[in-house]
């Protein structure tokens, strides 16, 4: 998969969040953490992201019980967010070529 819409950023940090299998509320203290407090997701949107992302192939549940639903990344997912990585890279790359001349 080459070409994708830009990720958001709440679904670039659940991505990275999901490269380690994790539940819901795990996911929001990561990126909470990866983001030193810059990014709060609320359940709304991440359980809103999730749906999404297992319905697009991107994640998948890791395990399941009564209490806690863990998701892990899927292959197509590491694909779409190796394609983000490197549309990131290059938005850093040209901005400091022009910005720093």
């Amino acid at each position: 998969m080459s070409k994708h819409n830009a990720l958001t950023e709440p679904v670039y940090y659940i991505l990275l969040s999901l490269l380690t299998p994790m539940h819901g509320y795990g996911i929001m203290q990561n990126v909470k953490k990866l983001t030193n407090g810059r990014l709060n997701i609320g359940a709304g949107t991440l359980y809103g992201a999730i749906n999404t992302l297992l319905s697009k192939g991107l994640i998948a549940e890791y395990k399941s019980d009564l209490s806690k639903k863990e998701y892990i990344i899927t292959e197509n997912g590491r694909s779409v967010l190796n394609v983000e990585l490197n549309r990131l890279k290059e938005l850093v790359k040209n901005g400091e070529e022009i910005l720093e001349g």
